[in-house]
């Protein structure tokens, strides 16, 4: 999602975020429920050739996952898709000090790629790197939703990283909403 950090700091930028200061509409749950609806549109449309693909291809596959996997599974995922927007929107209001925010993002999304699991398994890590690696919420970004579902993560240890993640959505949710405060108590728009 680096289109919402990049397109915040674009409207404080240009003054366009006056429009949520002045309506009584939450600028965040509003993104939140334009990404939420693109999102639904998106795999809606993708469903199809997606099941072709697995169908095609169903004798590579092991099977379904159990329920509890699946469960887990679809918890991770979504708890990753509000972590990724809260932690890029917490970037894009980053735009209330910082007249870009283009420089942060590479740094963010370089390491993204490196420690979310994009790039290789974090299971490949030294366990000092792979500790070191857990105490960001860049892992449940990528690797811990695709571990869960493939049933690499069980028992205590899903419970454990769903708490996990769980708290770190809600760090970077207030967090947000600081920034947005804090924020929008210096912002100044002029013009019109």
């Amino acid at each position: 999602m680096p289109g919402l950090s990049s397109g915040i700091a674009a409207q404080i930028r240009s003054g366009e975020i006056k429009k949520f200061l002045i309506q009584p509409v939450d600028m965040l749950g509003f993104l939140l429920l334009s990404r939420v609806a693109h999102k639904l549109t998106y795999y809606l449309i993708a469903a199809l050739p997606f099941a072709l693909v697995f169908f095609l291809c169903r004798e590579f596959f092991p099977g379904w996952p159990s329920a509890t996997t699946l469960a887990g599974g679809v918890l991770a995922l979504v708890l990753c898709f509000l972590l990724g927007y809260f932690l890029e929107a917490c970037m894009g209001l980053v735009g209330f000090w910082w007249l870009e925010v283009s420089s942060l993002l590479f740094v963010y999304m370089l390491l993204n790629f490196f420690l979310s699991g994009h790039m290789f398994p974090l299971d490949m890590l030294p366990p000092g790197w792979r500790t070191l690696v857990e105490l960001t919420p860049l892992m449940y970004l990528a690797y811990f939703p695709a571990a869960v579902l493939l049933g690499k993560i069980t028992g205590w240890a899903l419970v454990r990283g769903l708490f996990i993640e769980a708290a770190w959505v809600v760090a970077f949710v207030i967090l947000s909403r600081v920034l947005f405060h804090l924020g929008t108590r210096r912002y100044s728009a002029f013009g019109g």
